[in-house]
């Protein structure tokens, strides 16, 4: 939550379970917790998000223009190559579209994708050298905060 960039990607779900039901974890529960409900009751009106699609959000209190929500869990809870692939590839899309000049991506399909971190940047980074972008891109490695 702490990253210079303009943008932050988010690894959601597919939005079928509304997000009040689930309790945000990792990414999605720094957002909740630093940067308010607002976000997610915004992309909730997308209604089911298709996988590795993404959209567009206002950023809450968060200091940044905008979060983008990528489906980038299956609806079994699993990140795959198909997932993370297109939610770099389609988050991309919408940070070139605004003219974003900056932007920072988890590791899509850790944490409740149950994927290791070395798989997921892999694949981010492999998708991210076949995109154009005048942007800069941060990939972040999410680690929760001591208590």
């Amino acid at each position: 939550m702490d990253q210079d960039v303009e943008v932050i990607v988010n690894s959601w779900n597919r939005n079928i379970i509304p997000w009040w039901l689930l309790l945000p974890q990792g990414v999605s529960g720094a957002i909740k917790k630093r940067g308010g409900t607002g976000p997610f009751k915004e992309v909730a009106k997308f209604g089911a998000i298709p996988l590795g699609e993404a959209r567009i959000t206002s950023a809450g209190s968060l200091p940044f223009k905008a979060i983008i929500h990528v489906a980038g869990i299956n609806m079994f809870w699993i990140g795959t190559e198909y997932s993370v692939i297109h939610s770099v590839r389609n988050a991309m899309n919408i940070v070139n579209k605004e003219k974003f000049s900056s932007v920072a991506f988890p590791l899509i399909g850790t944490g409740s994708g149950n994927r290791g971190e070395d798989w997921s940047l892999n694949l981010i980074t492999t998708e991210l050298e076949t995109i154009e972008s005048e942007a800069k891109v941060i990939i972040v490695r999410y680690k929760a905060a001591k208590k």
